[in-house]
């Protein structure tokens, strides 16, 4: 099996670490393989892939999109190093407002799958770094929506202080007031 997935302290995010075959030439990996994430129940079909580029200090997030056009992620930092952070936005759920977080680089070459109902946001600890991220769902600019990074109640514990943001990040509500269509369901497969 090409991939090892390792489900987080919620389950439905999930670590995926490739297998690398390394000799003298330099390496080879798969990144994706529809037949090995569907039998770990990441059924989903990516349509849509996005690649990102930002310099140290720099904080994307918390992004998600709402529904119908909810999105699922599978992200990878390509280069440099970035903490990856997936916070539980389904209304009902036993761990909404949860978080989980975890480092990815271009050195561990592993990959977080974060589900719809999911906000996404992470920040670069290396000097530049780049992320691609396939994404179950386009680009909806009407269904774009965000959460404050730093919301007390959900109380991610960032490993940058001060973080460069865009305009638009500065401006996302806490959790209680976000715009957020997400309502729990428990998987009964």
């Amino acid at each position: 099996m090409p991939f090892k997935f390792k489900r987080l302290e919620i389950p439905e995010v999930i670590l995926i670490e490739p297998v690398v075959f390394e000799d003298e030439r330099g390496f080879f990996m798969e990144t994706y393989k529809y037949s090995e994430f569907s039998k770990f129940g990441i059924k989903e079909i990516f349509v849509q892939d996005n690649h990102s580029k930002s310099k140290k200090g720099v904080l994307r997030g918390l992004h998600y999109q709402k529904n119908p056009n909810a999105q699922g992620k599978l992200v990878r930092c390509i280069r440099g190093e970035i903490f990856d952070v997936a916070v539980d936005i389904r209304k009902g759920s036993p761990t909404y407002g949860k978080w989980v977080g975890v480092i990815l680089s271009e050195e561990n070459r592993r990959m977080l799958y974060i589900p719809k109902g999911f906000a996404h946001g992470f920040c670069v600890l290396s000097d530049e770094a780049e992320v691609v991220y396939k994404c179950t769902a386009e680009y909806s600019p009407e269904d774009d929506r965000g959460i404050i990074w730093n919301d007390k109640d959900i109380g991610i514990d960032w490993p940058i202080k001060n973080p460069i943001l865009s305009e638009k990040d500065k401006r996302h509500p806490p959790l209680r007031e976000a715009d957020n269509n997400f309502v729990y369901e428990p998987n009964n497969e």
